[in-house]
């Protein structure tokens, strides 16, 4: 778990940068909303991209949470744990994508199409549980 600074500067800043790395060892960077989680920092993905296979072959990344002018932003290194339909309940699945929507954008206007399109595009959770935590607002 992070300090209670480094919780509400996650609970009120959502752009993230994930680091996570490739077969080769090279790094993949990708661009994504997150929100404060349990002991982490969640975030959802469809289950056809690079981060994801990534992080199911090497749970190892680094999240950099950033308020939007890059101004301030909090670095978190650790491992991810993937919460998707081969591995979490349909029920529990599906009330933690809400959950994670819902902590970044608020009330979603039509929950029957969101989980509806959450399955179609196989989306999964992950939260990045930190070891270290950095940064001007860590």
């Amino acid at each position: 778990m992070f300090s209670e600074s480094t919780n509400t500067f996650v609970q009120e800043n959502h752009h993230g940068v994930l680091t996570t790395f490739r077969k080769s060892g090279a790094a993949q960077m990708s661009l994504i909303l997150c929100a404060a989680y349990d002991d982490g920092v969640a975030f959802t993905t469809p289950g056809d991209r690079a981060k994801l296979r990534n992080l199911r072959r090497d749970p190892r990344c680094t999240l950099v949470v950033s308020q939007d002018d890059w101004w301030g932003y909090v670095v978190l290194e650790g491992r991810a744990k993937i919460m998707e339909a081969d591995n979490t309940d349909a029920d529990k699945l599906s009330d933690t994508l809400r959950e994670v929507y819902g902590r970044i954008s608020g009330e979603h206007p039509d929950w029957d199409e969101y989980d509806r399109v959450m399955v179609e595009e196989r989306r999964a959770v992950v939260v990045v549980v930190p070891e270290h935590v950095y940064g001007p607002q860590a």
